[in-house]
Order: C-alpha cells, then structure tokens, then sequence
C-alpha cells in the first residue's frame, strides 16, 4: 500500500456546496440503521441543510488528490451552533465533522480539528468544544484521543439522546502544535 496523498484542509468554497452536501450525508448514513426511519429522515434533511444553513465562521473542507473527503463546520457560541444560549458555550464549536468512507483512517478529521483548534485560538479563545452521542463511538474515542476531556455541564438532551459535550483546553493541548 502506497503513501496517503497528502491533505489539505481550506475554506469551503461556493462551488463546493454540493461536494460538502454529498460528504455530510455518506459520512452520516452509517447511523440511519440505529435510528427510527422518521428520526433518521429528520437527521437527514438537517444534515443536507447544514450544508447551506446557519452561520458558522468557517466551512472547512479537506481535500486529497482534488476530492473533497471530508469536512467540518466551526460556530462562535452556542447560540450560533444550536440556537440555544442557555449553554452558556461562548468559545468556538465544531459541528458536522464529517468524512468520507474510503477516507476514514487517513487522518482526515485530525486535520480538520486541527485547523478548527487553531482558527479558535486566532479568535482569542482558549477552549474548543463539540457535542456528540453514543451512537459515535469511534468519534468518541478519537475525541479522546486528541485530548478532548467530558464537559457535563454541557450537555443537553434532544428527545431521548443525551447530547454529551467535549471540550478541549487549547492552550493546554499540543496535538495541534506538533506539527
């Protein structure tokens, strides 16, 4: 097996709109058999949407040989991410990261959470956060792996899953700097 191409991560352009869209949703689709068929269609139409709507201050995207492969979207506050204030998240979240299936293992959403850690640090802040489920499990483990710690107080329930928040300490982790 030869060498990964190499992976460059860049503002997500408006011609990309329908890659981005294409990437989300086959990056999602492995969790539509864990879901209700109703649940999995709503999840689905706010994925397609996430690709057009709100107002993240950066649409990333990771590109290798001309692909797009995978991308992620970065919000200001939690109001801004979810509409709900009451969080009380003032620093940047990461959203809809996502990555196509014959990119997984390559680093792909190390990269885009790199350049996420380090446009929030641009912007003065010194945490990072994301939120999540169980049903993400090696997201999950991959969060943890680059330092992301539990953040309870965080957390909030959307029906019955309970949305688990991670946050990582910028300025404390060095998984980004490495480079």
């Amino acid at each position: 097996m030869g060498s990964s191409p190499s992976i460059v991560i860049r503002e997500a352009a408006e011609a990309d709109r329908e890659a981005v869209r294409a990437v989300m949703l086959e990056a999602y689709l492995q969790y539509a058999d864990v879901m209700s068929a109703q649940r999995w269609q709503q999840y689905r139409e706010d994925i397609g949407a996430a690709a057009d709507k709100g107002d993240p201050v950066a649409r990333l995207v990771a590109e290798a040989d001309g692909k797009i492969v995978g991308t992620v979207q970065l919000f200001v506050s939690s109001e801004a991410a979810y509409g709900r204030p009451e969080l009380e998240i003032h620093t940047p979240i990461i959203r809809y990261l996502s990555v196509s299936p014959e990119a997984r293992g390559r680093g792909v959403a190390t990269e885009l959470i790199k350049e996420s850690a380090k446009r929030s640090l641009e912007l003065g802040a010194s945490t990072l956060h994301l939120h999540t489920s169980d049903m993400m499990a090696s997201a999950v483990s991959l969060y943890e792996r680059l330092g992301f710690q539990r953040a309870f107080d965080k957390e909030f329930h959307n029906g019955e899953v309970l949305v688990k928040s991670y946050r990582l300490e910028l300025r404390e982790s060095a998984f980004f700097t490495a480079s």
